[in-house]
C-alpha cells in the first residue's frame, strides 16, 4: 500500500515564523488563521476518518495544547495512535535530519477497531523529513486500513 502526503503550503520563512508563534510560543488564537482552509482540504479528501498525530504527555503539559487538533476544531476526528508510555522524546524541531530519519516508531495503536477497513486522512503541522507521519501510517496500515493518505498544513 503507498502512503501520499498532501501539504497545503510550502515551509517558508513566514510559516516558521507562524509555527514558532503558534507552537512554541503557545499563541493558540493563531489556530485561526489557517483553521477554514485546513478544513476544506480536510473534508476535500473524502476519508472514512481523520487521525491527527498526538502529542506526548509532556507537550501537552509544556504547550497545554495539541498543534494539530487546534486545526480541526471542526472537523470530526478520532484518535486511535497515542504516544508510547515510555517515550521520552527529543523534539523533531531539535534534531537534525538524519537523526529525524532514524527516530524510532513513537506510538502505539489505541483503538484499532476504529481503523480495520477504513481509507484514513492522517493529519499534522508539518512534514520535514516524513518519519513522523511515515510511522504513523505504517502503524495504521498493519492495523488494517484499507486506505492511508496524509495532509499536512506546511512541507
Amino acid at each position: 500500500m503507498e502512503f501520499k502526503n498532501r501539504a497545503c503550503f510550502v515551509y517558508n520563512e513566514a510559516m516558521q515564523a507562524f509555527m514558532q508563534q503558534y507552537k512554541f510560543a503557545g499563541d493558540y488564537r493563531l489556530a485561526a488563521v489557517f483553521e477554514p482552509f485546513f478544513r476544506q482540504q480536510v473534508n476535500r479528501q473524502k476519508a472514512d476518518i481523520v487521525v491527527p498525530i498526538p502529542v506526548s504527555e509532556e507537550t501537552m503539559q509544556t504547550r497545554g495544547f495539541n498543534q494539530v487538533m487546534g486545526l480541526l476544531p471542526n472537523v470530526v476526528y478520532q484518535s486511535p495512535l497515542a504516544i508510547k508510555s515510555n517515550w521520552h522524546k527529543v523534539r523533531q524541531s531539535s534534531k537534525n535530519r538524519h537523526d529525524r530519519l532514524q527516530s524510532p516508531q513513537p506510538f502505539i495503536i489505541s483503538r484499532p477497531e476504529l481503523i480495520a477497513g477504513k481509507s484514513v486522512l492522517i493529519v499534522d503541522d508539518v512534514y520535514t523529513t516524513g518519519r513522523t507521519i511515515r510511522h504513523a501510517a505504517k502503524l495504521i496500515q498493519d492495523a488494517g486500513a484499507r486506505q492511508v493518505n496524509g495532509l499536512t498544513l506546511a512541507r
